[in-house]
């Protein structure tokens, strides 16, 4: 029997150890997988914030590549990437928002103060309809295509290297139409 507690935790060492090996060499080990991607994105919430037009599923089938971001102004990556979604509007691509368990006044504040780069906002205050999206932590964001199906899921602000080599390739591809 004291055999055996003996050479317990080397093999579980040399298991995990494995396991962890052959984590690294997979094609992505930084990505989060989604079980959407390749799917029909799953339904957008119905209520918006006050006084900004909200986002409805038949906005994510329009034949344009839509960009939906969850976000809220308790976080602080969310605000980091805010300039960028202004400029992504700016150049005339779609952005939709989901507000995610935040507070609507605040969250209609910080857009008045800082520029509002979505042609829509639902609200998901009690982060049920994240929940439906796969979306562990704001921000994240999904790349829809024109048809509704979710191309790429970005997880993080959209930001610094990891946005140039990994987001922006995969809407430059759903924008040219490759996807």
């Amino acid at each position: 029997m004291a055999r055996w507690l003996m050479v317990l935790p080397p093999v579980l060492f040399a298991g995990l150890a494995g396991l962890f090996y052959a984590g690294m060499y997979r094609d992505n080990p930084g990505e989060l997988q989604s079980v959407f991607v390749g799917r029909p994105a799953p339904v957008l919430p119905m209520t918006a914030l006050p006084g900004i037009p909200g986002v409805a599923d038949a906005d994510l089938r329009t034949g344009e590549v839509t960009v939906v971001n969850f976000w809220a102004t308790w976080c602080p990556p969310c605000r980091a990437e805010h300039p960028q979604l202004l400029a992504m509007a700016a150049d005339g691509v779609r952005v939709a928002g989901v507000n995610i368990m935040d507070d609507d006044e605040k969250a209609v504040a910080y857009l008045a103060e800082e520029g509002n780069p979505f042609i829509g906002v639902a609200t998901d205050p009690n982060g049920r309809n994240r929940v439906e999206w796969g979306v562990t932590a704001p921000p994240e964001t999904f790349i829809v295509g024109g048809d509704g199906t979710v191309l790429f899921r970005f997880v993080g602000p959209l930001i610094g290297t990891d946005y140039e080599t990994r987001f922006l390739p995969e809407l430059q591809k759903a924008l040219a139409g490759g996807a």
